[in-house]
């Protein structure tokens, strides 16, 4: 079965905490509790070979900030370009606080229709441990700062789901804010992985893996006119046993420097169609009213 990003049972962390366990990945001899691999460890990545980039990328900054404005991003809200003037000051809408990102977010508690929000009892989903094969891909598993590119300056999850129903339909909620049109950036990556790994790829983790079979274009929500930017996705995914098709749906949508991101999923083979509008509409009435 599939790795969950946050399923709950309502008023019972510990039962919780398992079950998340059991659909991440570990095996009955590991944790007598499930099935397949997780990761849960969030050590930061920083391989050897990115170091050497941004060492590269320094010092052809330093030899050459005198010729280039090195403030430009394409796409965005990224600013304009101002010729023959590099400007060293930040590009893009101020990142907002955690503070800020938790006002604009789901409370703990908080129902929507039939579905409640609550807060992670392990600090997050734990799919936000999970890497990809290819590396570009990467925007697909997951946008955490511990595996992604882009460090965002605040985040605040929150999942959502229908209380004490195991089966049913999980949503991770994450608002992550980011300085310097980062935010911009993020989306031209999700927007390039899609295209570039629609043929499938291989997610990474602890102790298992999964394959991606195909990554597919989804309707985007009722008010994605309303946001900067939105990327929707349905991935159909082989189970970690390789007999079992599983299906799984990311929409994310950007306004400033703040990135909305839903990732929906259910339990066995059963494709939900998309993550729930109510739940997506819902969260976003509530960040522009913030």
């Amino acid at each position: 079965m599939q790795h969950n990003r946050g399923a709950s049972i309502k008023n019972d962390g510990l039962q919780h905490d398992l079950q998340n366990l059991q659909r991440a990945g570990i095996t009955n001899s590991e944790m007598g509790a499930g099935m397949f691999g997780v990761g849960i460890q969030r050590g930061r990545r920083r391989r050897a070979a990115a170091v050497t980039i941004a060492v590269v990328m320094a010092l052809g900054a330093t030899a050459c900030s005198s010729d280039k404005d090195s403030s430009g991003g394409p796409g965005g809200s990224g600013g304009s370009r101002k010729d023959d003037k590099p400007s060293a000051a930040p590009h893009g809408p101020k990142a907002l606080s955690k503070a800020q990102l938790k006002a604009a977010s789901f409370t703990d508690g908080q129902t929507v229709g039939k579905y409640t929000a609550s807060e992670y009892t392990l600090g997050g989903p734990l799919g936000d441990a999970y890497t990809a094969d290819p590396a570009g891909c990467q925007p697909l598993v997951s946008l955490a700062g511990d595996v992604g590119d882009h460090d965002p300056a605040a985040q605040v999850q929150r999942k959502v789901d229908i209380p004490d129903e195991m089966l049913g339909i999980t949503v991770d909620v994450t608002l992550r804010s980011y300085s310097d049109g980062d935010a911009a950036e993020v989306m031209k990556a999700l927007d390039k992985a899609g295209k570039d790994c629609a043929g499938g790829f291989t997610e990474e983790r602890a102790l298992a893996s999964a394959k991606y079979l195909k990554v597919e274009p989804a309707e985007t929500p009722d008010f994605a006119a309303e946001a900067d930017e939105a990327e929707a996705f349905r991935f159909t995914i082989l189970d970690v046993k390789g007999k079992l098709k599983l299906y799984e749906y990311l929409t994310v949508v950007r306004s400033g420097s703040t990135t909305l991101a839903f990732r929906g999923e259910i339990p066995g083979t059963k494709d939900m169609g998309g993550i729930p509008q109510d739940i997506m509409t819902a969260q976003w009435t509530k960040f522009r009213a913030a």
